[in-house]
């Protein structure tokens, strides 16, 4: 019987992300494996006093994960790809990229059903420059406060009264089965999440050829083009967590589209613009398609105007 063992941060939709990547990996190999979980503390699970954006630095919820797979501590990682770096480290890949559940952002509260009947001057919690830019283009009356910890701790602060209202990835609260007495689903086009929301990956050692074939089932082709063409927008940026950055691709036919935004963190000036590409129904050369939109998009936005604005949010943070 051939032993796995996933790494994973130990929250609870981490453990989740990896038990269901488990207990997958179970279902299709039956009794050829055994799956076992190695709980790993990140610098961004252990610092959460500072806002994601003055942590600095990129892979703050991967970077000992991933040393855990290249010292062969474990054989597989399970990670939220929006907080996976798009440059891997040298002898890791993305082998698997399962289907995506809802990429969309959730307005939650106890006492206001939506963004609009919020009151000015209302106290809304996010950790996340990008849904800051976007709350204050729409709501600019609005307070938003730095709110980090996990999908519990954000949930008890909501309830305790901390906040108004907070956001929050839909995808999270969808495989915890948890909500709040109120919410309303901030969705594209009019709210554009962070690259790869939603969707997770599951990474391994390049050399490890067990494991692309044990793997090879979980890869979802259309959530692997999307969040490819997303992340290279973000690579094109330079992009992470300490910057107002948004990218939602789609693919309709043979068609993939993708929508960019870049914002001040006041939420004003914003860029936004949409590109598309045929793909060509090849897997490995519409990654590369995709892969490539993702990198155009960039440049073009950044011509529009955004250089400027990524130049001063990137001098303000060194």
């Amino acid at each position: 019987m051939k032993k796995i063992t996933i790494a994973t941060r130990g929250s609870k939709l981490a453990l989740w992300q990896a038990e269901h990547i488990r207990s997958r990996l179970l279902a299709h190999h039956g009794n050829d494996i055994s799956v076992e979980l190695l709980v790993i503390k990140t610098k961004g699970d252990i610092i959460l006093d500072v806002p994601l954006a003055k942590v600095g630095g990129k892979g703050l919820f991967v970077k000992e994960i991933e040393e855990a797979l290249l010292s062969n501590q474990a054989d597989l990682a399970v990670h939220s790809m929006k907080d996976v770096p798009m440059e891997l480290p040298p002898g890791l890949c993305l082998g698997a990229v399962p289907q995506r559940e809802n990429p969309a952002d959730l307005f939650l509260s106890s006492r206001f059903p939506s963004l609009a009947d919020l009151p000015a001057g209302a106290r809304v919690g996010t950790s996340s420059l990008r849904r800051q830019a976007q709350l204050f283009a729409r709501r600019p009356d609005l307070s938003v406060i730095s709110l980090r910890g996990n999908v519990d701790t954000r949930l008890r602060k909501l309830n305790e009264g901390e906040f108004d209202a907070i956001i929050m990835a839909a995808a999270g609260l969808v495989r915890l089965g948890l909500s709040a007495p109120y919410s309303e689903e901030l969705s594209p086009p009019a709210f554009l999440p962070a690259a790869g929301q939603g969707a997770i990956g599951v990474e391994f050692r390049e050399d490890r050829a067990d494991l692309h074939s044990l793997c090879a089932f979980l890869e979802h082709e259309e959530t692997r083009l999307r969040v490819t063409a997303e992340r290279a927008f973000l690579l094109g940026l330079q992009g992470g967590c300490q910057v107002p950055i948004a990218g939602y691709a789609t693919l309709s036919g043979n068609t993939l589209s993708l929508e960019g935004l870049v914002a001040a963190v006041s939420g004003s000036p914003v860029y936004r613009r949409t590109l598309t590409a045929t793909m060509s129904g090849t897997c490995r050369h519409d990654v590369a398609l995709a892969h490539a939109l993702g990198l155009s998009l960039a440049e073009n936005l950044k011509n529009d105007g955004a250089k400027a604005v990524l130049d001063e949010l990137y001098k303000a943070i060194q």
